[in-house]
């Protein structure tokens, strides 16, 4: 049997059921699996038209997929037509789509669940504590050991893959919320994730928190009393781990292949270079769920939506590593 992915198409409003449309348009030529898409059946079925894609959706009465591609809504009533940008009605289907996704790969109905954008700020407004995908999907698994992974390749095929020890955390509260628990967590799913790549090696870097990884405690004690120990911790469980190092330096090193995978402390740390390196191929790809999900690297850009010009290049890398990953873990 063919691997099933599915798909959350997202905030309607925003760019993603144009990218995921686009993106599967691509990859309907190179492989077979299935697709089940969570989203607005009407909706879809008229920007497959409008764009001419020709994709063939049909349209399933339940969560079987029959064809290759089906469309499935999960909540009772389609939603209006022409919503305006960042419409409430649009921001709570798109959690409600990713729920639905989350809970058929826990119960094995889904080999793997790609995301496409939403925009945490209209979620919110429309009523729902939202912190972001990531933690939802961590709630809804029953788990806190999870950690964010943004990975790509330039066009010269050099990867750079960052795993983040905080995510969407105000800059004046990461300093507090690091602990040297979830540090050696990401490190241990850091190393995980290129076992899980099939990579030969794993070989993970470990940023500093603070300028010049806190010059022996003059710029900052975290390097001296939480992440060095979270390293030797590691270290001494067989995880072959490097740090803290300086990070002005250390993505250089990353980017060149001396390292498989950079573990940052911050958001901003760790995806601006791997933005400057893979922006239109960056996938986000959560560590420590039990199924496997990714999702592109970028959000809803409600500034080109609906005029057919967004680019469908990280939904099309999110959909291939869901796919390459459903397939290592289907013969481990």
């Amino acid at each position: 049997m063919s691997l099933c992915i599915g798909i959350a198409l997202g905030d309607v409003t925003g760019i993603g059921p144009e990218v995921t449309l686009k993106a599967l348009a691509e990859e309907a030529q190179e492989s077979g699996e299935r697709y089940l898409l969570l989203g607005d059946v009407d909706h879809a079925r008229a920007l497959n038209q409008r764009l001419g894609l020709g994709l063939e959706l049909q349209v399933g009465g339940n969560k079987q997929t029959s064809g290759r591609f089906t469309l499935w809504n999960s909540l009772t009533e389609p939603l209006p037509q022409g919503l305006p940008k960042a419409a409430p009605q649009a921001a709570r289907a798109a959690v409600a789509w990713v729920k639905a996704g989350a809970e058929l790969c826990l119960r094995r109905e889904l080999d793997a669940l790609v995301t496409a954008p939403v925009n945490k700020e209209s979620i919110v407004r429309a009523g729902i504590q939202f912190v972001g995908q990531t933690e939802l999907l961590s709630e809804l698994a029953g788990t806190e050991r999870i950690a964010m992974m943004l990975l790509g390749q330039d066009d010269r095929g050099r990867w750079l893959r960052v795993a983040l020890a905080s995510t969407h955390v105000p800059l004046k509260l990461v300093a507090e919320r690091l602990t040297q628990k979830k540090i050696e967590t990401v490190i241990e799913l850091a190393a995980q994730s290129c076992l899980q790549l099939g990579l030969p090696r794993a070989r993970v870097s470990v940023c500093g928190l603070n300028p010049h990884a806190g010059e022996g405690g003059e710029m900052g004690t975290e390097e001296i009393t939480i992440i060095s120990p979270a390293v030797r911790a590691v270290q001494q469980r067989g995880i072959e781990a490097v740090g803290p190092l300086s990070a002005d330096a250390l993505f250089y090193y990353a980017y060149r292949g001396d390292y498989d995978v950079v573990v940052a402390m911050y958001h901003d740390q760790g995806l601006a270079p791997l933005k400057m390196v893979a922006f239109e191929q960056g996938v986000n790809w959560t560590l420590g769920l039990p199924f496997i999900r990714t999702s592109p690297d970028h959000g809803t850009a409600y500034d080109i939506a609906g005029q057919g010009k967004a680019n469908p290049s990280s939904m099309r890398a999110a959909i291939r590593l869901a796919r390459q990953l459903a397939k290592r873990a289907s013969v481990a």
